[in-house]
């Protein structure tokens, strides 16, 4: 016994030892999520996170249509809800969700804080951000002592916003002539922009829309015209690693319901905003109205496709958005071949990791 302990140790030095040398990275490892699966691959339980918000609207939709529950068959559907990216976050890595739709910042932010064990497994939304203020305001400069508010601290819109003001030569802070940020769940920004606390918001939808209809705000900056071609992601599927290695099956099912979820849209645009609407009503406890929810689905396009070649740019953003030190290493941060697999099964086109799939891929 003393023997074969002794050599087991040394199996353990060598194989240590190996992975040095070979500079394996976190996306190498077994513990990364990109072991083989195990057998069956179908969880019992799938808790899915998402947001009361249009540019969610593949989850709402596939939550109100029964989508992910018919697709997961005996798998047990628990869902939450936030305001905001960071505290889905916080339940992503605090293991009390298996899978989120998310906005893009608060994604990279969870593969930095996580040592890499979550993975972005589609697109979900694109666009549907604005810079929304008081009639008044008219250029950058005259934001200069005003009050804008963002979601969450560290979220998308807060990242944008932030990014906007340094590129305009402003800044954020509590100086008379600097901007300041006033980080406010949604529906406290809108009583806050009608009571003028603040001055407006850089929000998504539907609060840009609701802002400007419901309180009389225009917009400053539609954030589609600072990306090329107008594109860039809103929200998208972020699972943890692990989940995702032991359960590929039970992925496979979300994925599929995913993409229903955005076909009926395609499909029929006016019963997917009645199916929004009704869901954002029950989660709300008020729907929007008409106006409202055909000016937020302007403004927004459900796309699978997680645009993967911005997130470089979104790692860099959020350095200089204050919200990180360095931009984040996103090897392996992104993995579609689930998802690529299910289009590929529906006769439809494959989308692009740029790279990030592997390890290196931001190199």
């Amino acid at each position: 016994m003393p023997r074969l302990r002794a050599s087991a140790l040394l199996s353990a030095v060598i194989v240590m030892a190996l992975l040095a040398a070979t500079g394996c990275s976190r996306a190498d490892r077994p513990d990364s999520g990109t072991a083989a699966p195990v057998d069956g691959g179908k969880a019992q339980e799938v808790r899915l996170g998402y947001f009361p918000n249009v540019t969610h609207a593949p989850a709402i939709i596939g939550v109100e249509q029964g989508l992910f529950t018919a697709e997961l068959g005996s798998t047990k559907l628990t869902t939450q809800t936030f305001n905001a990216g960071g505290d889905a976050v916080n339940a992503l890595l605090g293991g009390s969700l298996d899978a989120s739709y998310i906005g893009s910042g608060p994604a990279i932010n969870a593969f930095a804080k996580s040592d890499g064990q979550v993975r972005i497994i589609a697109g979900a939304t694109e666009g549907g951000a604005q810079l929304v203020v008081k009639p008044e305001i008219t250029s950058p400069q005259q934001l200069k002592g005003r009050t804008i508010a963002t979601p969450q601290l560290g979220n998308t819109q807060d990242i944008a916003l932030k990014v906007w003001l340094k590129k305009n030569g402003l800044t954020a802070g509590d100086g008379p002539d600097d901007v300041k940020i006033a980080n406010l769940d949604n529906p406290r920004t809108l009583d806050a922009f009608r009571q003028g606390s603040v001055d407006g918001g850089w929000l998504p939808e539907p609060w840009s829309s609701r802002l400007v209809l419901d309180a009389g705000a225009t917009v400053l900056v539609d954030e589609s015209t600072l990306w090329p071609n107008g594109r860039f992601p809103t929200t998208v599927l972020l699972v943890r690693a692990d989940f995702l290695q032991k359960y590929p099956e039970t992925v496979r099912a979300l994925l599929r319901a995913h993409l229903k979820a955005i076909d009926l849209e395609k499909r029929d645009l006016a019963q997917a905003k009645t199916i929004v609407n009704q869901g954002l009503e029950k989660l709300a406890g008020s729907a929007l109205a008409g106006p409202v929810i055909d000016r937020a689905f302007e403004n927004i396009t459900l796309d699978p496709d997680p645009l993967a070649s911005t997130f470089p740019q979104l790692a860099q953003d959020s350095v200089t958005a204050g919200i990180t030190e360095q931009p984040t290493d996103l090897a392996g941060f992104i993995d579609v071949a689930p998802l690529n697999a299910e289009l590929q099964a529906a006769g439809k086109p494959a989308v692009d990791a740029a790279g990030l799939d592997k390890p290196g891929g931001n190199s």
